[in-house]
């Protein structure tokens, strides 16, 4: 049993690695484009900030800010990658931050500690701790820590939409307590394309016949990885890993939740997760607007040379000018 684990971790990690190298090979690709360049757009970056005193490279984070000055200060988005919780990082999401900062906002995009070497939760604390720096910090570039957004997709919606229950819902984890106490709750989430539980990735092979292996090779990593293969240790610290879950079976919370844009693609595999989400946080009377792009796959929204990427954006960002205006 154990050499045959062992054997679908390695064909796992092969497959990982290939899904790695392409996304890190194409946002190398496009960031030598004459439009990636953020003096271009009117946007300066300053990179690689600690948000916690103690070394390590995870504990980083760049910030992007609008060149021009502004009658006040501007609203903030912390942005939270994705990559499955354990590859890629914020050099591979500088996207994010300049399609943010373009807009007008005060940008900050987040690092954290990866699995499988650092399993659930250390990248919910280090998103926690970035929150915290963000909220006493942001002024120093001209943001407002009131008009905070939390932004990410895929591994980070599933982040950002924890540390909304963190914000809203008073708990008793330490790194929750921290997110509580700063008395804030974000004037917007946007968890896109969200992996939404993280402890039961087989329900979408139970729910659709012929789900694709190689996905659910990647799915599988993705829950061991972050969780380990028995998550009974983590008892009801699993609902920060699984926040669509708390949410079905949660009260009222202590402080009203945020609304909620969430897009995702018909051929997302993580379509469902979405749904639930949305039902989820209108049950509990918040606002979820939900939109989903026909034939499009998961993160789709990256590859903005697409019609349907770009008009993702217009509508996340239109959704942003009434939430949080810049």
């Amino acid at each position: 049993m154990i050499a045959s684990e062992r054997i679908e971790d390695l064909r796992r990690a092969a497959g990982s690695a290939v899904v790695e190298s392409f996304f890190r090979g194409l946002s190398r690709v496009a960031s030598l484009h004459p439009n990636a360049r953020p003096e271009r757009h009117g946007v300066i970056v300053e990179r690689d900030i600690p948000y916690v005193d103690r070394p390590g490279p995870e504990h980083r984070l760049d910030v992007y800010r609008p060149q021009h000055d502004a009658p006040g200060p501007r609203p903030v988005v912390m942005y939270v990658h994705g990559g499955g919780f354990r590859i890629l990082s914020k050099d591979t999401h500088w996207l994010m931050g300049l399609a943010f900062a373009r807009r007008g906002y005060v940008v900050f995009n987040v690092d954290y500690r990866l699995a499988p070497r650092h399993p659930f939760p250390a990248a919910l604390e280090d998103a926690s701790d970035a929150l915290c720096w963000v909220a006493r910090n942001a002024h120093r570039w001209g943001g407002d820590p009131t008009r905070i957004v939390l932004a990410g997709e895929s591994a980070g919606a599933n982040l950002v939409a924890a540390l909304t229950l963190a914000c809203c819902y008073e708990r008793d984890e330490p790194y929750a307590k921290r997110v509580f106490e700063l008395g804030i709750v974000p004037r917007a989430t946007l968890p896109a394309c969200g992996i939404f539980q993280v402890s039961d990735v087989q329900r979408f092979a139970r729910r659709k016949k012929g789900f694709p292996r190689f996905v659910m090779d990647r799915l599988e990593e993705v829950s061991h990885a972050y969780l380990g293969r028995d998550h009974s240790a983590y008892g009801t610290s699993l609902d920060l890993a699984d926040p669509v879950c708390f949410l079905e079976r949660a009260q009222a919370p202590s402080r009203p939740l945020p609304p909620f844009f969430l897009p995702v693609g018909t051929k997302d595999p993580l379509l469902d997760d979405t749904r639930r989400l949305a039902r989820a946080v209108e049950a509990l009377g918040g606002e979820a607007m939900t939109k989903i792009y026909p034939g499009e796959v998961h993160a789709f929204h990256a590859f903005v040379f697409r019609a349907s990427a770009r008009r993702c954006w217009q509508e996340m960002l239109g959704f942003l000018d009434e939430k949080a205006p810049a």
